[in-house]
């Protein structure tokens, strides 16, 4: 009888024990795992060139000549645009004009002047004629001075209505068409210079810091499978009044002929380590009004509320820096159901 007694209190602790293992709450769980956080940035990018110039008449006019397109390559010098130079010309044979008659009256003024000097030594004419005509000859010679000074400038206008290529480079946009009337310094031609490329991003201001800091890299998008080292070169003092970024110009340093003007790429720039970071289920932090907190779980299937140090979030992960320890076994689901003391059933949870 006793033996069967013992027989019936065994058989009852064990069925007490499965009971309780299936009345446990079962649960899918994320292990702790901590390491440095290091996230690349993507931006998109243009290719330009570290020098674009904004060409301009230093005249105004008509422009009744256009020598180059867009894409055209020009050495220096080359002729860009002309203007109409018919009265530029005529200005020029004013000006040569009044140049001769101003040297036949310095001419006149001198050979008085000294017909004078030699009266005056010989005592036939008082001072003072001399002196009246020594300020006409110098009058005569500041006239002429003056004649010559308004010849060179109408010759330089000639010049200027020729419009030329002040380095050897690219033509990336035509602003004038002939016929055109312009006025003086407006931009007509837009030149990129040979010689380095650029890629070109906007850079919200949250990430200003990591543009120091981490190694930049560029993809073309017609060129997918070759990447391109950058440096960054430039980085704008102010940010865009509309968009609230800040430009950035990264300078290629194995630039290439398939690097070609005015290209979309893909600028990615790796960040720099951060302090090591348990990355974690968003559906694993809990709340209750005393901060951030996850369940972790023991050997025993026994619950812990744990609070940890929330360092950032993303679309569906959270990432603490700490609270919990490496391996730790975390309630990654149905967080707001459980309570502590509470005996849950781990449920292996693939990919965790």
């Amino acid at each position: 009888m006793v033996v069967g007694a013992l027989g019936l209190a065994g058989c009852s602790d064990g069925e007490a024990s499965k009971a309780a293992s299936a009345q446990a709450r079962p649960v899918m769980v994320a292990r702790v795992h901590y390491a440095p956080l290091v996230e690349p940035r993507g931006f998109v990018a243009t290719v330009r060139a570290r020098v674009e110039s904004p060409l301009a008449f230093q005249i105004g006019g008509k422009v009744v000549r256009r020598l180059v397109e867009v894409g055209q390559h020009v050495e220096t010098a080359a002729m860009l645009a002309i203007l109409d130079d018919k009265d530029l010309r005529l200005q020029q044979e004013q000006a040569e004009a009044e140049v001769r008659a101003a040297r036949v009256a310095f001419d006149q003024a001198a050979v008085e002047q000294r017909r004078g000097r030699q009266l005056r030594g010989a005592g036939w004419v008082p001072q003072a004629v001399l002196d009246k005509l020594t300020a006409a000859t110098e009058e005569a010679r500041s006239r002429l001075t003056r004649g010559e000074r308004a010849l060179e400038l109408t010759h330089n206008a000639l010049g200027h209505a020729v419009l030329t290529a002040d380095a050897t480079g690219v033509v990336t946009a035509t602003l004038v068409e002939p016929g055109e009337v312009v006025t003086a310094g407006r931009p007509v031609i837009q030149l990129a210079h040979d010689g380095d490329r650029e890629a070109v991003i906007a850079v919200p201001e949250s990430l200003i810091g990591q543009l120091a800091e981490g190694q930049a890299s560029m993809v073309l998008w017609p060129k997918p499978g070759k990447s391109y080292a950058l440096r960054l070169r430039e980085l704008s003092p102010a940010a865009d009044p509309v968009t609230r970024t800040y430009a950035a110009r990264y300078t290629v340093l194995d630039v290439d002929s398939d690097v070609v003007l005015g290209m979309s790429a893909t600028v990615t720039i790796a960040g720099s380590p951060s302090v090591p970071l348990a990355r974690l289920p968003l559906g694993a932090l809990f709340d209750r009004g005393a901060g951030s907190a996850v369940w972790t779980v023991a050997a025993d299937g026994g619950l812990t509320l744990s609070p940890v140090d929330v360092a950032r979030y993303d679309g569906t992960s959270v990432y603490v820096r700490g609270g919990v320890e490496e391996g730790d076994s975390v309630v990654a689901l149905g967080v707001h159901k459980l309570d502590a003391g509470q005996k849950v059933r781990v449920i292996n949870r693939p990919g965790v």
